[in-house]
């Protein structure tokens, strides 16, 4: 019982010069990372925002769409060098050699790579989305079928957000085409028919004035750039004279914009008693 007794405060002096010694490191360690991951964002914040200068042809908001994609992606980057280094500390502490774990880590990185192609692939084209700026997170782009706004960029994939809700994952790799709609300016590019018994001057006189209001009012102003205006007859078409409209907008407000122009455009025509006119059939019924 006595000889168990002294066994017993051996093992407890020893479980507590470990907490005093390794377990205190490990507790610092745990520390030191939680501290530096509170303020790498910052710190990635800070920097990204003196690497990335204005140009005259970016605009406010353009630049800070930039930022905030760059930092979110910078400190998840900077986060995970963190959890690993931290983790190898810990290892370590834990009597553990580390150097034997590294090198099973290579051995499975190299199976590894025989099997993951495709994400280093993904990576690759990640990293010159990114360094190219392509799209930014806010952005509104078409990948193959696919229209939405970016909800999120990773190095591997863009998570895309489309107007009936679903979230589309698209791996970077897999993009081959985008096409960014929101990049420095949008633009109203409407198509109106009107009946061939039209004036046709009357017709560009109210799509200028209509156009014009609209750039004028203070509630949408502020969101054109160019006032839609008259651009062509478009076209001849089986019951109406096609004529487009050009005008432009602020990133991503094209939509808005040319919504509101259709409606000013119904009311304006149907004041000056302009036709829009349909398909329409006639059917004789024999007396």
């Amino acid at each position: 019982m006595r000889y168990m007794a002294i066994e017993e405060i051996i093992s407890l002096e020893s479980v507590v010069n470990w907490l005093l010694t390794h377990g205190l490191k490990v507790l610092v360690i745990i520390l030191a990372a939680l501290i530096l991951k509170r303020f790498s964002k910052v710190f990635v914040k800070k920097i990204i925002k003196k690497t990335i200068v204005k140009d005259s042809t970016t605009s406010e908001s353009a630049k800070k769409k930039r930022e905030e994609t760059l930092v979110r992606i910078f400190s998840a980057f900077v986060n995970i060098l963190i959890i690993i280094f931290a983790l190898m500390m810990i290892v370590q502490e834990l009597g553990f050699s580390v150097g034997p774990m590294m090198a099973a880590v290579g051995l499975a990185g190299v199976a590894f790579g025989f099997g993951g192609q495709y994400l280093i692939r993904d990576l690759i084209s990640g990293f010159f989305i990114i360094i190219e700026n392509q799209y930014r997170i806010g952005d509104v782009i078409g990948v193959g079928s696919v229209y939405g706004i970016v909800e999120d960029i990773t190095l591997r994939m863009t998570t895309v957000r489309d107007l009936d809700g679903g979230a589309h994952h698209i791996p970077h790799g897999e993009i081959h085409q985008v096409s960014n709609l929101s990049k420095k300016f949008g633009r109203v590019n409407l198509n109106v028919g009107i009946a061939y018994n039209s004036n046709l001057e009357k017709v560009i006189s109210t799509i200028n004035r209509v156009g014009n209001d609209l750039a004028q009012d203070p509630e949408w102003k502020e969101h054109i750039l160019v006032a839609p205006q008259f651009l062509r007859v478009d076209d001849f078409g089986d019951s109406a004279i096609i004529v487009k409209i050009l005008g432009e907008t602020q990133p991503i407000q094209q939509w808005g914009v040319t919504g509101e122009l259709r409606k000013r455009l119904k009311l304006a025509f149907d004041k000056e008693g302009i036709e829009i006119p349909f398909p329409q059939r006639v059917i004789h019924k024999p007396a």
